[in-house]
């Protein structure tokens, strides 16, 4: 019994490991990229329409681009959660094939590896400009999410989880609002009030999408450890 059940394991490791080995380095390459891209076009567009982007100290125009990287990752690592927890049928329960905390995909793998490669980018930028861009506590969290990030691109294992806590990337383009409109000189705006607001709704929104995700894993989960005792028997 104990060798049928890790055969069955090891069949199904070799199924939905990642079939393309070079996704993950090419969508790493890519998400640097993009940073770059970004980075400068924001510098151009900001220089060109916004007049107190002059005014700001080199320090300050830096952080302004890198927080465009910023919120530019943020909509793309969402919007890619968003569709494959909830819209697409990778991690679907009626997949009884596999493990669900098993499954990936070509799509779902790129994905984990643009947003390594934005989390190295600006990983660098905080040492190269340390402490300006963060302190200590961007260092831990940045190594921590490349740690588990990468562990999930180049394993296909978790990948589910991965993007269920991705989805708290929500919040980050409204964050990143607010620091514009403070360096900007519009704190006391009705615009910062709103800003407030959404984030905090944001948030709540996040909160529950996480309760309600980790719901479904944990039947989904149980259905198919049930499924795989009653094919041992």
């Amino acid at each position: 019994m104990a060798i049928q059940s890790y055969e069955s394991y090891d069949m199904l490791l070799k199924q939905f490991l990642l079939p393309h080995p070079f996704v993950p380095y090419i969508s790493m390459l890519v998400g640097m990229f993009a940073c770059k891209l970004v980075y400068d076009l924001n510098h151009l567009l900001s220089a060109a329409y916004f007049k107190s982007y002059s005014n700001l100290s080199k320090m300050q125009r830096i952080e302004w681009n890198n927080r465009a990287i910023s919120t530019v990752h943020a909509l793309f690592i969402t919007a890619m959660s968003l569709y494959l927890v909830f819209w697409s049928d990778l991690y679907s329960d009626q997949q009884l094939n596999a493990f669900v905390t098993l499954q990936s995909s070509p799509l779902s793998t790129f994905a984990l590896g643009v947003s390594v490669g934005y989390f190295l980018t600006d990983l660098g930028m905080i040492f190269w400009f340390y402490p300006a861009l963060g302190g200590l506590e961007y260092v831990v969290h940045h190594l921590l999410s490349v740690a588990s990030v990468a562990y999930a691109m180049l394993t296909g294992e978790g990948q589910l989880y991965t993007y269920m806590v991705l989805i708290s990337e929500t919040t980050t383009p409204g964050i990143n609002l607010r620091w514009y409109l403070d360096t900007t000189g519009m704190k006391g705006s009705r615009t910062y009030l709103i800003n407030g607001v959404v984030i905090f709704i944001a948030w709540l929104q996040e909160y529950s999408c996480s309760c309600i995700c980790s719901t479904i894993c944990t039947c989904t989960i149980n259905r198919l450890s049930k499924c795989t005792s009653l094919g041992n028997f």
